[in-house]
C-alpha cells in the first residue's frame, strides 16, 4: 500500500516538487553546517589561544568525517535502493534495506570508536597535529567521540524519511541538533569556561536530540516505511546491494578524510599558520558542498522513485532541473568567496596574519570549485540510478587519483601555494571527466528504463 507523500514523487510537477524536496533538505543542511563552523567562530577567538586551538581543531576534521562518513553507507547507498523498491511497489524490500542500514550502523559505530579512542595521538600527529596543537586536538576529539552512534543515525537514517517524501521531517531533525548547539556553544566554551572541550561537548548533546528525533518517527505510525525490529537481521544480499551502492558516496566523504591528512601533513612543514588557513578554506568550502549535498537528498529519492517506476521523462526531467540549479548556485557562490576572500577569513579570526594567509590562498584553493556544481550533479545521478561502479570510479578521481599525488608532488615546484592549487587542479579536472563519462553513458541507462517498461 503506497502513501501519499509517496506517490507525489510519481505524480506532481517536477519542477515545484524537486524543490520541495531539497529546499527542506538544504536548509537542514545548511543549518548542519552550523554545527562545526559555529565551534570554529568561537574556537577562533578565544583570547590567546585562539589561532592554535583553531589548528588544533582543524586536524582533529579529518577523522571526524572519517568517522561520519560511513553513515554514508547506509544513507547514500540504502535509502536510494529503498526509494526504487518502493517505486517498484516492493515494500517488504525497502523495509528490509532500512532495518539492516540501522544494523550496520551500530557495526560501524562500535567500529570506529574503538580504532579512534586506541590510536588517537599517533592518528592526530599523522593528521598534522604539532606539539602546539596536539592537547586541543586531543581535548576535542575524546568527548567527540562519545557521540559517534548519534552522527551515525542522525546523518545514515535521515535519507530514508527523505525516501518516503518527507523532507520537513527531515528538516526538522538537522534543525533541532542544530539550533541547540548554536545555543550551547557559547554557554560551555566561555560561560563555564570549557574552551574546545566545551565545544565538543555541544555538538555530541546535539546530535543526540537529532538522533532521538529520526528514531522517533521511523518507529512511529507516521512512517509509511517504519523501522522494525523483524527486519534488522543482517542479510547478505541486502547488506552487499547497500555496500555496492553506497561505496560510492563512502568515497566522497572519507577520501576527504584522507585528503585532509595529507594535506594537513605537508602543510605543518610549512608552520601551523598554513594549517589554521586551511581549516578555514575548507570550512569556506562546505558554504557551496554541504547546501549542493541538501539539494542532492531532495532530488535524489525522486530520480530513483521514477527510476524504478520506469518513467523515463521524469527521471531526464529531474536530473536538467538539478543540473541547472547545482552549477549555478556553486558558481555563485565560489566567484564570491574568491573575489572577498579577507571578509570571509574574518568571520572565523582577528588575527591579521592568518587573514593574510587565506586572502591569497582562498582563489588558489577554491579555483577548481567553480565547476563543481557539475560533478555534484552528475555523481549523484549516477547513485540515484544505482549506478555503483560508475560512481564509485568517480568519487575515486578527484581525491584519491589526482588530489592527493598533486599535492605531495607540486609542493616540491610551487611551495606551499602547490599544496593548495592541488585542490583547484583535481576538482576541475574530475568535474570536466565526470561530466562527459555521464553524457555518454545517460543515454544507455535511460534506453534499459524503455526496455524494462516493454518487458513489463
Amino acid at each position: 500500500m503506497t502513501n501519499k507523500y509517496e506517490e507525489r514523487l510519481g505524480t506532481e510537477r517536477m519542477l515545484p516538487l524537486v524543490f520541495k524536496m531539497a529546499l527542506p533538505a538544504v536548509a537542514a543542511q545548511f543549518v548542519n553546517l552550523l554545527y562545526s563552523i559555529v565551534d570554529r567562530i568561537y574556537i577562533g577567538h578565544i583570547p590567546g589561544i585562539g589561532t592554535d586551538a583553531l589548528a588544533g581543531v582543524g586536524v582533529t576534521i579529518s577523522l571526524v568525517v572519517l568517522i561520519s562518513s560511513f553513515s554514508a553507507i547506509v544513507g547514500g547507498g540504502g535509502a536510494p535502493l529503498a526509494a526504487i523498491a518502493l517505486g517498484q511497489g516492493n515494500r517488504r524490500r525497502a523495509g528490509k534495506i532500512l532495518g539492516n542500514g540501522f544494523t550496520l550502523l551500530i557495526l560501524f559505530t562500535l567500529l570506529t570508536s574503538f580504532i579512534a579512542y586506541t590510536f588517537m595521538e599517533p592518528i592526530l600527529l599523522f593528521t598534522g597535529a604539532s606539539e602546539h596543537t596536539l592537547g586541543y586536538a586531543e581535548d576535542y576529539l575524546s568527548i567527540y567521540l562519545l557521540g559517534t552512534l548519534f552522527v551515525e543515525v542522525s546523518t545514515g537514517l535521515n535519507a530514508f524519511i527523505n525516501a518516503q517524501g518527507r523532507p520537513a521531517v527531515a528538516m526538522c531533525s538537522v534543525l533541532i541538533g542544530a539550533l541547540l548547539n548554536i545555543i550551547l556553544d557559547p554557554i560551555f566554551i566561555f560561560w563555564l569556561d570549557m574552551g574546545v572541550k566545551g565545544a565538543a561537548l555541544a555538538t555530541v548533546l546535539s546530535q543526540a536530540c537529532s538522533a532521538v528525533w529520526v528514531l522517533s518517527f521511523l518507529f512511529s505510525r507516521r512512517a509509511s516505511l517504519p523501522l522494525e525490529r523483524r527486519y534488522m537481521k543482517l542479510e547478505k544480499s541486502i547488506v552487499l546491494s547497500m555496500l555496492a551502492l553506497g561505496v560510492s558516496p563512502f568515497i566522497m566523504a572519507s577520501t576527504e578524510s584522507l585528503v585532509g591528512f595529507v594535506l594537513n601533513s605537508s602543510l605543518k612543514e610549512f608552520g601551523d599558520i598554513y594549517v589554521s588557513a586551511l581549516t578555514v578554506l575548507q570550512t569556506s568550502m562546505q558554504f557551496a558542498s554541504v547546501p549542493l549535498t541538501g539539494f542532492a537528498q531532495g532530488f535524489v529519492p525522486v530520480a530513483s522513485y521514477n527510476y524504478g517506476h520506469g518513467d523515463k521523462q521524469r527521471v531526464k526531467e529531474c536530473f536538467r532541473i538539478a543540473l541547472i540549479t547545482m552549477f549555478s548556485f556553486n558558481l555563485v557562490l565560489m566567484l564570491f568567496m574568491i573575489c572577498f576572500p579577507a571578509i570571509v577569513a574574518s568571520a572565523f579570526t582577528s588575527d591579521a596574519r592568518l587573514i593574510e594567509t587565506v586572502r591569497w590562498t582562498m582563489p588558489v584553493f577554491l579555483g577548481g570549485m567553480t565547476i563543481f556544481g557539475l560533478q555534484r550533479a552528475c555523481q549523484n545521478m549516477f547513485v540515484a540510478l544505482g549506478q555503483a561502479r560508475i560512481s564509485i570510479f568517480i568519487a575515486l578521481l578527484r581525491k584519491v587519483i589526482l588530489l592527493i599525488p598533486l599535492a605531495l608532488i607540486l609542493p616540491h615546484f610551487m611551495g606551499v601555494a602547490g599544496v593548495y592549487a592541488a585542490e583547484a587542479i583535481s576538482d576541475a579536472t574530475a568535474a570536466i571527466c565526470c561530466t562527459l563519462l555521464f553524457f555518454w553513458q545517460f543515454p544507455k541507462i535511460l534506453r534499459r528504463i524503455k526496455s524494462k517498461s516493454l518487458s513489463e
